[in-house]
Order: structure tokens, then sequence, then C-alpha cells
């Protein structure tokens, strides 16, 4: 066993180096790299906060190889940050290699930006009327006598600032052209701020239509 270790050991050593080198060329060939916008996901949001102004998706440039980076699906990397010793207010956040989370065959080469901003609001809650958006006229010789909304208010929750716009929530358009008779119409509520959440999605708009023609004698 002594001599195995004793017996020609400098062309031991140097099939050693020429096989360390070896596996260094193959792993190093055919490696490329290319750059892909990622998403911004943010964990340990604190409770009561909204973050209203921050950047989508970063430049990710990544390394690997060549055939494998072919097949990296956008879905497969993310820039995660974990925001929960965040406070009210705008912030800033250095991005890292350690904050993209990405297959384990790949590296980071570069970030952009590396720092980036957020703006964090604490969420407010607000009772506030249901408006009906009705559009049309009935058909000739009838006309709307009445119209209820139930239920007549929506709670809203969300960012301190976009609660404090908001006075009625309006519905769909609900179009009543030609109606001649009473209608109970499902309406969804029309709020598109993705920041703004509700407690309902749809009211009932109950329109009474009455019959207007006078009656000849």
């Amino acid at each position: 066993m002594r001599d195995f270790f004793t017996i020609n050991i400098w062309l031991k050593l140097a099939s050693l180096v020429m096989a360390v080198a070896l596996w260094f060329f193959v792993m190093l060939s055919g490696r490329s790299d290319v750059t892909m916008d990622v998403p911004v996901k943010f964990e340990n949001i604190p409770e009561k906060f909204d973050i209203v102004d921050f950047p989508k998706v970063i430049s990710v440039t990544i390394e690997g190889q060549e055939q494998l980076l072919k097949y990296l699906k956008p879905n497969e990397v993310n820039a995660v940050l974990d925001i929960s010793e965040a406070k009210t207010g705008r912030s800033f956040y250095t991005l890292s290699r350690d904050n993209i989370k990405l297959p384990k065959s790949f590296l980071v080469k570069g970030i952009d930006p590396e720092t980036i901003s957020l703006t964090i609001e604490i969420q407010l809650k607000k009772v506030v009327s249901v408006k009906p958006h009705i559009v049309g006229v009935p058909e000739k010789g009838y006309k709307i006598v009445d119209i209820k909304v139930s239920p007549e208010t929506v709670t809203v929750e969300g960012p301190k600032s976009a609660i404090a716009k908001i006075d009625i929530i309006k519905t769909e358009p609900i179009d009543i052209n030609g109606i001649k008779s009473d209608l109970i119409y499902k309406a969804n509520l029309n709020l598109s701020d993705p920041h703004i959440k509700k407690n309902i999605n749809k009211v009932d708009v109950k329109l009474s239509v009455e019959n207007i023609k006078k009656e000849t004698p």
C-alpha cells in the first residue's frame, strides 16, 4: 500500500492535476449567461401594513450551462425580500445574491438595480355607500320609480392614502334600455385598485318600473 503513494509520485500528481484541469474545462465550457426580468416578492410583511409603491420586477443576469439556460423559465426565478423590520414611510433595501431564488445549477452574476425603494402605509378600514351606475332608459311609456341597493354599504380596507379618496363605490354599468318590468340585477362593484380589499364583491340592485301611459277615454 505504501508503494502506491511512493512509486511514480510525480506521475500520479501530474495525472491528478490534469484530471482537475479537465473537470474545470468541462464545467466551464459551454457556459453562458442570460438577463431576465424577475418579479419582486415580499415575505414577513408586518400586520396591518401595505406596500403601495415598489418595483414590480428587477433585472437579474444568470450564468449557467448554455443548454440548461434554454429551459430556465421566468417563474423559476424570484427576488424575495424579508421586510419584517419595515416601518411606515419610504425605505431603501439593497438586494444581494441571497435574495435571488433560482435552481441550484445556476449562478447570479448581476442584479439591476441593486437598491430598491418601498413605500409602506398602514391599513385602514372604512364603510362607504354603494351607488348603482344606471345607463340607458326604459321602454317608452315606462319609468324607473325606485332603486334600492342591498346591501347599501360595503367595508373597504387598504392603504391609508387610497382609502381616504373613497367616499362611494359605484357598481358596474347597469343597462336598463328597453325594460318595462321590475328588475333585480346582481351587480359587481367597480373597484379596480389592487391594493384595496372589500368585504363583498356584488350587490343586488332592485329597480321598480311603472307604466306611465295614460289611458284614452
